[in-house]
């Protein structure tokens, strides 16, 4: 009896529910916006609200809250719209699986990236591209709490962090690359002449640190705690750009990916300071969930970042 009723309930949302509608209300639930919905998908605002209507109509509960202009989903909404994801990537994996099958790459490519993956990240994207130039390309550059909730909510193909970010799911992790951190300040700065620094002599400087969850600033904290050196916290950024330019108007000293330095000349007015225990070794890492199947494209830029990805990562 039960599953029968389980059966009938399964096919009443087969029976009601569109392919166009659920595209509709995915991307109402990833942008949380009917307006940027509307403009995403070429149609107009009273058509995306009459798409998510009717879909809400055909699940049965309410999936989302209006309060002003502002939509908040409702726990049906949030699992409602991970459903909407693996329906739409199980289909564009069929579609680039044929395409594939006819000597084609096509579809489309998600990237989330920590925020000093912006250095490497559109170069290593753009060589892949114009491997393939028929593939769309999304590449979302946030934070790591920004990139956690992207790997929770499935928005993305592929995840590049450094410090990989706890989760609730399983997760398939891929070292590919190092990821030095080394102390930096301004060149005036009178460390900048020094050698072999120790880092007592560090805890007497101020220092300007990433924001509270980033793996940077957990690093750190961790190192001096197992000196047994307290941190001078002169102030909270939570950029890496808006960090040089603090440490270059004399606010504190920094500790950086070296990758944040690339695009620094010899005249640069930051300089890197030769500390004891620096550069720490940390890795670049390749991040998805374990179990997730990757579509034709994600495993060809998977292999393209184990293979070649270095060559696009370079230090000094």
């Amino acid at each position: 009896m039960n599953r029968k009723r389980k059966g009938v309930a399964t096919h009443h949302l087969i029976r009601h529910a569109t392919l166009r509608q659920i595209q509709v209300f995915e991307a109402v639930a990833r942008n949380l916006s009917f307006t940027r919905t509307a403009e995403e998908l070429y149609l107009t605002q009273p058509t995306v609200s009459a798409q998510v209507k009717t879909f809400c109509e055909a699940v049965g509960m309410p999936l989302y809250e209006q309060v002003g202009r502002k939509i908040y989903l409702t726990e049906a909404g949030e699992m409602a719209a991970r459903s909407c994801r693996e329906v739409i990537d199980t289909l564009a994996n069929l579609e680039m699986s044929i395409a594939d099958l006819g000597g084609l790459k096509r579809g489309r490519l998600r990237v989330s990236v920590i925020t000093t993956a912006k250095y490497f990240a559109p170069v290593a994207m753009g060589e892949f591209a114009r491997q393939f130039p028929e593939i769309d390309l999304e590449l979302k550059v946030t934070n790591r709490k920004g990139l956690l909730q992207r790997l929770e909510n499935n928005l993305s193909d592929l995840y590049i962090s450094g410090h990989v970010p706890p989760s609730n799911l399983d997760l398939e992790v891929i070292p590919f690359a190092p990821n030095p951190l080394v102390v930096i300040a301004p060149r005036s700065h009178p460390l900048a002449e020094e050698q072999d620094i120790p880092l007592e002599r560090l805890a007497r400087e101020s220092f300007i640190l990433r924001e509270e969850g980033s793996g940077i600033r957990s690093t750190v904290e961790r190192l001096f705690t197992e000196h047994g050196l307290p941190i001078r916290q002169r102030m909270v950024l939570d950029s890496n750009e808006a960090i040089k330019h603090a440490v270059v108007g004399g606010l504190g000293l920094a500790v950086v990916s070296q990758h944040a330095l690339n695009l620094e000349g010899e005249n640069s007015p930051i300089a890197t300071l030769d500390v004891q225990g620096f550069p720490l070794e940390r890795q670049w890492n390749i991040v998805y969930p374990r179990g997730k199947e990757l579509s034709v494209v994600a495993r060809h830029f998977l292999e393209f970042l184990r293979e070649k990805g270095t060559s696009y990562i370079k230090l000094g």
